[in-house]
This record gives structure tokens, C-alpha cells and sequence, in this order.
């Protein structure tokens, strides 16, 4: 039977559709099915609309196709049978947007292995051409339908029913080349193999874009995602962090064999993390067991301590108040804990108090908001009115070992435990750390009395208890001082100027700008630290700063009640070192705006070498004072909201002025 157009009518659903409108179809199964059967009153039995001629054969087809392509294929005469009655299962088993993109076309594992090729659209097209299924080996039409609809449009659409061609000659003319080139196709690469059908490789219409070798891979990094405007790692973080540890170096994660590429060190880094990435490998080595300085991945080795501290050092800040135990504490401790002079804080902060307020939770409370969410409270410790509270950054509350601390009373007849000193040890890394308060024994002429204080101090202070000390060959048993790394003394030494009061007043009119050498001339505790008779390889610092002791409460002026004490420098920091210049004092001053107690505060800032240690150390394991740190956050908060809130209607009142 021949067309209208003269050209034969043919068994292949795709020529016969191809004359139909100029165009193939797309193949989903549905679309397929509705151009080419419809069932007969739900008895399953398909009926065609226009059955093909039986006598027509794929030679007559041929005729369209070029003589070269003819001459290299070996054709098989088919005979065809009649339709096989189709299994009851759904006609398709792909998306619908599958078939629409045909570059992101994929078979179904399901009709790769369906051995009777019924349940996909392999199947379909099957029985659409009158075909019959053919096992290890299929018919040059069924591959020409199926290569032929991987490259039509998914915009095609029927124009007639079947049997019924619109299309011009020109039109059959391209669909025929366009079937010419499917067979080549088909030639080219391999159809089938090992007995199950495959389609074959589908060539793109314009090249690929080329592909970055260095680029962040997204499925590589699914925790921390790599932004596209910060692929140079190393150069974002030197501008943003300014402190780039050399753990994270390209050359290092190349070194150790855990990436291969650049495309790995990107992705395996994070524009939101300075944290070395971990092999499975290192989490299961147990050799830092072993408590070596070098081990790999060890909390506190030299490869974390350079990590967090390039140059191994830390930024300390002590402070001594006696409080005079006011109850009324002041209104801001940002001038006291957080001077403007330096640009940051610091890494630790510890303070000490003398005659604390009778609220000690409500200091501690006080100490926490002022210093804000970056820092946790790792300790506190009371002795009487004596009271130690360690602060330290919320990062680095791991590499601390367990807090211990010991008292010692000085005046045993006071019920009240006004005299005496409270230490704090710890071990940081590998450097071991002594915090001791002292409140010595008062009054101008009692130098002998506040040295016995100082002598019992360190030797009836029992510290270290549980952690080790980090070189027991330098250390005494008769000096608590010697046991310990760093050592930082401070308090009420209660050491006064050797002067009547009309001379130190004279000093101190001739001399506003904060030149104190001449009182220091008659300092109690400079003369006896000179000859060692007191705070033996101890260290202060310049003193720049008027004398801290006595004051009028809530004013600048020294004493002026009937008793008119000396001013003195009775309110000090001291410290020493087991090794030489490991700690460099930056600052040390008094803190002349707090006005709530006849002494001022003083507090030193401090840099401190670090030097890493072993694990074998009890730690803390990241403890600190949770419920102060929530309080005292809240605090805060509320503070600042209402500051605003009192800003904002300050600026919406109005006056109203009447005439």
C-alpha cells in the first residue's frame, strides 16, 4: 500500500509517523500508544485504525537511504506477525520530564532487564511496529525508531490521524536523511552487548563547555559549603582572620597525602572554619596516649598550640580591689576589666579581691557581663572575703587541666577570714600556671609581720595536688612558688611609703603627671624586695600610677577623715618565671574611676610564652560555670535593650512650652 506522496507505507511506527506531519513524536509511552492503537471496549484486544500492508518491506525504505550506507549493512528480511497481547502493567516507567529533556535521557533499570521487553518503552515500541520481541538481537527499524526519537523535538505534535500525511516532499526528504544518519549512528557504536539491548551513545549538537580542574566541588563539602567568590582560601583568610595558622597551608594537606588536587584542597577547606580537616586514620591512632609533645592530633601537642598560637603566647590580665566590703558594686566594670589602651582583649582574666562585697555570686555575675558571651568563668574560689575568679576565652577551655586550689590563714584569732591567701593552679597546654591573693597584715610599722605572712603562705599553700608538675626538678618542697611554671602574686600587701603625709603630698602636687620616683624611693616593698628578704625571684613592673591607698570614698582625694593616712602603693602584682623572659609585662595601672572603696583597683596586662605538653594530665574537659555564663548573658541583653529603649524615648519627648 502506498501513500498519497507515492512513497510506500512500512511496519516501523516511525516512518509511518514520520510521513504523518514532517516530524517524529515524542515517545512516551502514552502518546505513543494514543497514535498508534486504541482498545476496543475494555477487552484488552487492540485494534489498528489502518493496518499496514503486509507485502511491504524494508528494502522499498532503503531506496532513501545513501548507496554507501546500503552497501555496508546486511539486512534481514522480517515477517510480520501479528500483535501480542499486552501485559496489564503500566505503559511507561520514566518521568515525564525525562523523555522532554533529551539530553538527560536515561533507561530505567527495569526495562534493561525485563526479559520480555513489555514493561517499558522499549516494549512499547515494540509492539507499536508490528514487530514482534526479539531477544539478543533487534530489528534495524525498531533501532531506527528508537535512535530517530532520541533526536526528535519534544515540541512535535500530531497533524492527522494515521495513515493521513500533510507533510511536503521536502519534509520526508530531511526526515529521511535524518534516519540515514540514525542508521550510522547505529553502526558506529555497539547497540548491544552481551545479549541485552543498550541503546547507543548519543552525540551532544554543540560541544561541551570545558571543565575547570581547579574548582570547589560542591558533593565533596557537604557540612561547610565552599563560596564561589572565595576559592583562594589562604588569601580570604589572611584578610578576614589576619591569624592563619600554617596547619592549613595547600602544601602541608598535599604533603600528608590527604588530598590529590587542588579541586580537593578546596573543597576540603572552609571559608567559615580555621579547623584542619581529620583522616580516619589519625581518629584511630591511640599514640597520644603515649603523652608525646609531637604526637599527631594531640589536645595539647604543638601542632594545636600552633595552631591557635602562632607565636606562643597568651595575653593575661590580673587585677587586685579590695572592696572595703561595700555592698554597692559600680555601675560599669568596662574601664576596669577592659581598658581602652590595648586594642583587644585578652585571652585570660583573673581577679582578685580583698574584703569582697557580702553578695560574692552577684560579683562573679558582674565580672561575667562585663566580659561578654567570648568568655567563660573556669573557676572560682573564696577564702572568707577573699575571692579568685578565672576567666578564660570559650575556645580554649579545653586545653586546661583540672583547677585546683588551696587557702592558708594568717590570722587564726579572727573569726572572720580577713587575712590570709587563696590560690588557684592550673595547667595550660603544657605551661603550668599559680594565681595567689594575699591580704597581709595592715598598719605602717608591721613590715616583719606582713613578711611571716608571705612565709607562711608559701609553705603551708599544698599545691599542686592531682596534676603533675611540669619539671619537679627545679621544684621545693619548702616553696610553693618553685613548683610551678608562672607564678602571679597580687593583693592587699598592705607595704606603705616610709614618709609623713605633708612630704608624699608634696611629691604628688609637684609631680601630676603620674611621676611617682621619688615616692617610689620610699616604698616598703621595693626596699625589701631589693635586699630578698620578701617575694624571692619576683618581678614588678614599672609603676606609673599614683598610689592606690587611701582615698575618699566617692572622690579623688586621699584621706582626709582625723587620722590622715599615708597614701601608699599597698594594692600590687608581682610575678616570676621558671624560665627567663617568659613573661613580658605590657601594662600596669590603677583604675582611678571606680570610687566605691577607699582603694583603687590595680591590674597588669601580661604576655606569657606557651609551651605544649603531654595528655597525660588530668583535664578539665571543657568545664566552666554554665548557669553564670546564662545569667549573666541575659543580664546583658537586658541592659543594652533598655539603654535603647531609654535612647529612643529620649529622642520622641517633646517640650511644650505655653505663653
Amino acid at each position: 500500500m502506498s501513500t498519497p506522496n507515492g512513497f510506500p507505507q512500512h511496519s516501523g511506527a516511525c516512518v509511518t509517523r514520520g510521513m504523518e506531519g514532517g516530524a517524529v513524536q515524542d515517545l512516551h509511552a502514552k502518546k505513543a500508544g494514543k497514535a498508534a492503537k486504541k482498545e476496543a471496549g475494555g477487552s484488552g484486544v487492540l485494534t489498528f485504525e489502518d493496518p499496514p500492508s503486509v507485502g511491504t518491506s524494508l528494502n522499498e525504505t532503503l531506496k532513501l537511504l545513501p548507496g554507501e550506507l546500503k552497501a555496508n549493512m546486511k539486512i534481514k528480511s522480517i515477517t510480520p506477525r501479528p500483535p501480542r497481547k499486552p501485559r496489564l502493567e503500566r505503559a511507561a516507567s520514566l518521568d515525564e520530564k525525562s523523555w522532554r529533556r533529551w539530553r538527560r535521557f536515561r533507561t530505567s533499570q527495569e526495562s534493561l532487564t525485563d526479559p520480555n521487553e513489555t514493561s517499558s518503552s522499549n516494549g512499547s515500541l515494540q509492539e507499536a511496529s508490528l514487530s514482534p520481541p526479539v531477544r539478543g538481537r533487534a530489528s534495524p527499524s525498531q533501532q531506527c525508531c528508537q535512535q530517530n526519537s532520541l533526536h526528535s523535538s519534544p515540541d512535535a505534535s500530531e497533524t492527522g490521524p494515521v495513515g493521513k500525511s500533510r507533510g511536503s516532499t521536502s519534509d520526508l526528504g530531511k526526515r529521511a536523511s535524518e534516519i540515514s544518519s540514525a542508521f550510522g549512528g547505529l553502526l558506529r557504536g555497539k547497540a548491544f552487548a552481551g545479549g541485552k539491548p543498550r541503546l547507543s551513545q548519543i552525540t551532544p549538537a554543540r560541544p561541551l563547555p570545558p571543565v575547570e580542574f581547579n574548582v570547589a566541588s560542591h558533593t565533596l563539602r557537604t557540612a561547610n559549603r565552599i563560596d564561589s567568590d572565595c576559592m583562594d582560601y589562604r588569601h580570604y583568610s589572611q584578610h578576614k582572620f589576619g591569624r592563619v595558622s600554617s596547619s592549613l597551608s595547600d602544601t602541608r594537606l598535599h604533603g600528608n597525602g590527604m588530598v590529590c588536587d587542588n579541586c580537593s584542597t578546596d573543597s576540603m577547606k572552609s571559608t567559615f572554619s580555621l579547623l584542619t580537616p581529620i583522616r580516619s586514620k589519625d581518629v584511630r591512632s591511640r599514640s597520644y596516649l603515649e603523652g608525646s609533645l609531637l604526637a599527631t592530633g594531640a589536645l595539647l601537642g604543638a601542632e594545636e598550640l600552633s595552631r591557635y598560637f602562632p607565636d606562643r603566647n597568651i595575653g593575661i590580665f590580673v587585677a587586685t580591689w579590695n572592696m572595703q566590703g561595700q555592698k554597692e558594686l559600680p555601675v560599669n566594670l568596662d574601664d576596669f576589666l577592659l581598658p581602652t589602651d590595648p586594642d583587644y582583649a585578652q585571652d585570660m582574666y583573673v581577679i582578685g579581691v580583698q574584703e569582697g562585697c557580702p553578695d560574692r555570686r552577684e560579683w562573679e555575675i558582674r565580672l561575667q557581663e562585663t566580659l561578654g558571651p567570648h568568655y567563660v568563668m573556669l573557676y572560682s574560689a573564696a577564702h572568707g572575703v577573699l575571692y579568685m575568679s578565672v576567666f578564660i576565652r570559650r575556645d580554649l577551655i579545653w586545653f586546661c587541666s583540672e583547677v585546683e586550689y588551696a587557702t592558708v590563714t594568717t590570722r587564726i584569732v579572727s573569726q572572720i577570714k580577713t587575712k590570709g591567701a587563696l590560690g588557684i593552679c592550673f595547667t595550660f597546654f603544657g605551661t603550668s600556671f599559680l594565681f595567689i591573693t594575699s591580704h597581709f597584715t595592715s598598719g605602717d610599722s608591721k613590715v616583719n609581720e606582713r613578711k611571716l605572712d608571705y612565709n607562711k603562705t608559701i609553705q603551708a599553700l599544698t599545691l599542686p595536688k592531682n596534676v603533675p608538675d611540669t619539671n619537679p626538678y627545679r621544684s621545693s618542697s619548702n616553696d610553693v612558688t618553685t613548683r610551678f611554671d608562672e607564678v602571679f602574686w597580687f593583693g592587699d600587701f598592705n607595704f606603705r611609703l616610709n614618709k609623713d603625709r605633708e612630704t608624699v603630698d608634696s611629691i604628688l602636687n609637684q609631680n601630676p603627671e603620674t611621676d611617682v620616683s621619688k615616692l617610689l624611693a620610699y616604698d616598703q616593698l621595693t626596699s625589701e624586695m631589693s635586699r630578698g628578704s620578701i617575694f624571692k625571684g619576683f618581678q614588678e613592673a614599672d609603676i606609673n600610677f599614683r598610689p592606690s591607698y587611701k582615698f575618699d570614698i566617692g572622690k579623688d582625694s586621699y584621706d582626709t577623715t582625723s587620722k590622715q593616712r599615708t597614701p601608699s602603693y599597698t594594692d600590687r602584682v608581682v610575678f616570676r618565671s621558671r624560665y627567663r623572659d617568659d613573661i613580658q609585662a605590657v601594662k600596669y595601672s590603677s583604675c582611678p574611676v571606680i570610687k566605691t572603696s577607699d582603694h583603687r583597683p590595680v591590674f597588669a596586662l601580661f604576655r606569657v610564652k606557651v609551651r605544649p605538653g603531654r595528655d597525660n594530665i588530668p583535664l578539665a574537659a571543657g568545664q566552666f560555670d554554665r548557669e553564670l555564663y546564662l545569667i549573666g548573658i541575659k543580664r546583658r541583653i537586658t541592659r543594652e535593650l533598655q539603654k535603647r529603649q531609654e535612647q529612643k524615648d529620649q529622642k520622641s519627648s517633646s517640650i511644650c512650652s505655653i505663653s
